[in-house]
């Protein structure tokens, strides 16, 4: 069937029209938008400094009209100056753009955008380190260092004291077997006092000290004013780093 030129021509029309319609968001142009009842609230409100209630009125302004491009433009200004909510003020400003690509003032808000992301970032960054934060700091390395270095120390002492050992107990003939002797139970803490002859030059007999939470062979050592070499070499079997609560260890004499 051909239809007449006349009737083509009308449809197409009426096509465009339609297309044009669903388009075109409501209210032509930003002045409109202004006009609607809520907006002009919102304004009112600013005046009077009651920026909540300037919020207020602007969302039902978009509830109207969800394409009010100006709605977005001071929504988007309350939340960056007076709630300081940056990630809803790029929200309106972002809405706003969308709506006005083309807008005398879309540099502009694209600025905003931008100043609105950097403070957004600032509250995820980490917080700058303060004097006293740095005094901490370094309080924890020294004394990481001074217990690094007491580790090595003591490791060194326990070394020579297994090379002593070694040097006293020589291993046994290639062939033989080799006959492990039990050790004697260790005494229980002799509670006498550290200093039986206070006029002697020495003290002749071997006291035990057990071992309490926390305690080193170095603080046992200055608590009794021996000599780490001393106390090691007179507990031969000892493990430094495997000492345990209520083990028993002997003391050394302690020459003057």
């Amino acid at each position: 069937m051909i239809f007449p030129a006349w009737l083509i021509r009308g449809m197409l029309a009426v096509l465009l029209a339609l297309s044009l319609n669903g388009c075109v968001p409501e209210g032509q142009g930003e002045l409109d938008e202004e006009k609607e009842p809520h907006f002009i609230e919102g304004r009112n409100a600013i005046k009077s400094l009651d920026f909540k209630g300037a919020i207020e009125e602007f969302e039902k302004a978009l509830e109207v009209n969800p394409h009010n491009s100006r709605a977005h433009d001071q929504l988007g200004w309350l939340y960056e100056e007076k709630e300081s909510d940056p990630a809803a003020a790029i929200y309106h400003y972002q809405k706003y753009l969308k709506l006005r690509p083309a807008s005398h003032n879309a540099e502009v808000i694209r600025q905003h955008i931008m100043n609105c992301k950097q403070d957004l970032a600032k509250t995820v960054l980490p917080l700058p380190i303060t004097p006293g934060m740095q005094r901490q700091f370094d309080q924890v390395q020294d004394e990481m260092k001074r217990l690094k270095e007491e580790n090595e120390r003591l490791k060194a002492a326990y070394y020579a004291a297994l090379r002593s050992q070694a040097a006293t107990n020589p291993p046994a003939p290639t062939g033989s077997p080799i006959r492990v002797t039990p050790l004697p139970p260790l005494p229980m803490p002799n509670p006498a006092p550290p200093y039986a002859n206070p006029g002697s030059r020495s003290l002749a007999s071997v006291r035990t000290h057990t071992v309490q939470a926390g305690e080193t062979p170095a603080a046992i050592a200055r608590k009794y004013g021996i000599k780490l070499d001393a106390f090691l070499s007179a507990n031969p079997t000892l493990e430094p780093r495997r000492m345990r609560v209520g083990q028993a260890v002997n003391i050394p004499a302690r020459h003057f």
